[in-house]
């Protein structure tokens, strides 16, 4: 389903990577970024990310046929607003956001007259790099993509937006805006928010220059996801607070329980728990590998 206007609306890793890959399949004509950085912009232009910018993300919409809101989540009701007034009756409207029953509540909120024709979704994908340099060809390849329609949204738009991931190499799966929030939050929220904590802890330690000269490939590869964009993931938190507490609450627990074993010198408990741990992960990796 060939696309005559693109506009992304935030170039960076993902808003670039899904642009290029639509370029590259051959299956768009026009893409237009917007954002708040013009170098950013401008860049995304040299690197042939985008074909053009604009400021103004109601002048951008304008003729558009598909439009990638793909901006930290806690922007997104602004983005919706002032584009509102602009889309064509069938633009359709996506988001990249890691939450989506906020963002299905914001477009209801701000774009009711759009419903049948917005799409949320969320491409399982990314890296701690950000801007339209990160961009890349093949970022969504064996990728999973979630698209979390509305009640409202139609089956061809649904499938139109499925069918732009299918073109960059994901896989598409339907789900449930709150069944998306619940699921994301133990398998991808709680983990960044233990490396921002468990940095911050390792930096609030009198020795941690000491520390951090030792760290190595253990310390590297735990932490690697605190370097990812603080708003973006100051807004996911917030977002989906509800569903992150519960998640910390029941980690607290599963902490708690292994340092009781470790004061009590208990290695068989230790040792079984570490096994479990071990063969879970083991099997989730070679099921991970085969996608």
């Amino acid at each position: 389903m060939r696309i005559g206007k693109l506009v992304i609306i935030g170039v960076g890793l993902i808003g670039g990577s899904f642009a290029l890959a639509l370029k590259r399949a051959g299956q768009v004509d026009h893409v237009v970024g917007v954002g708040r950085s013009v170098r950013n912009l401008e860049r995304a232009v040299e690197l042939g990310v985008i074909d053009a910018y604009e400021h103004d993300a109601g002048l951008a919409v304008r003729d558009a046929d598909l439009v990638l809101v793909a901006t930290p989540v806690g922007q997104m009701g602004g983005v919706f607003d002032a584009i509102a007034a602009h889309l064509p009756p069938r633009a359709i409207v996506t988001d990249a956001g890691s939450t989506k029953g906020d963002v299905a509540l914001l477009m209801q909120r701000h774009l009711p007259c759009q419903l049948g024709y917005c799409v949320p979704a969320h491409p399982i994908a990314g890296s701690d790099l950000s801007g339209a340099a990160a961009a890349q060809y093949g970022l969504f390849e064996h990728r999973t993509v979630v698209v979390a329609p509305l009640d409202t949204t139609l089956p061809d738009a649904v499938e139109r937006v499925s069918d732009a991931w299918r073109t960059c190499g994901a896989t598409v799966v339907a789900m449930a805006p709150a069944d998306h929030d619940r699921v994301f939050a133990t398998v991808s929220h709680l983990p960044h928010l233990l490396a921002f904590s468990y940095v911050n802890s390792v930096a609030s330690r009198p020795d941690a220059q000491r520390c951090l000269d030792f760290a190595s490939t253990g310390f590297r590869d735990f932490t690697r996801i605190a370097g990812s964009h603080p708003e973006m993931w100051r807004d996911i938190s917030l977002v989906n607070r509800e569903a992150l507490l519960a998640e910390i609450d029941a980690f607290s627990n599963e902490l708690a329980a292994l340092r009781a074993e470790l004061a009590a010198g208990d290695g068989d408990a230790m040792e079984a728990r570490y096994r479990r741990a071990r063969a879970v992960r083991l099997d989730w990796f070679a099921r991970f590998q085969k996608r």
